[in-house]
């Protein structure tokens, strides 16, 4: 496969997981966190720094606008839930555990 194909392909597959991502709001960024150690705002940092790395102009708020389809805080607004208990546990015993 040529880069471009490859390049192609790489878009195609994050075009469909952000359209994924945005279509399930339900699922909480916490929850992501604790099973894939990145979320819906990890997205957007390394899409600003993508963006950056190729003298696009895209800033934090505007990278997030892009991977949750509207304005982050209508996002959260929305749909953001306040974490749980457990969650919150979850989320803790997994960065500890990165720690050691």
């Amino acid at each position: 496969m040529n880069k471009v194909s490859q390049t192609e392909l790489e878009a195609a597959t994050f075009r469909r997981l952000i359209s994924h991502l945005q279509q399930h709001s339900e699922v909480q960024n916490i929850d992501l966190m604790i099973t894939a150690d990145f979320c819906r705002n990890c997205l957007a940092k390394w899409y600003m720094a993508a963006a950056q790395e190729q003298n696009h102009a895209i800033d934090y708020e505007q990278a997030r606008e892009i991977i949750y389809g509207i304005p982050y805080n209508d996002w959260k607004d929305k749909f953001q839930q306040e974490a749980t208990p457990e969650q919150l546990a979850a989320y803790n015993q997994k960065q500890e555990a990165k720690v050691k």
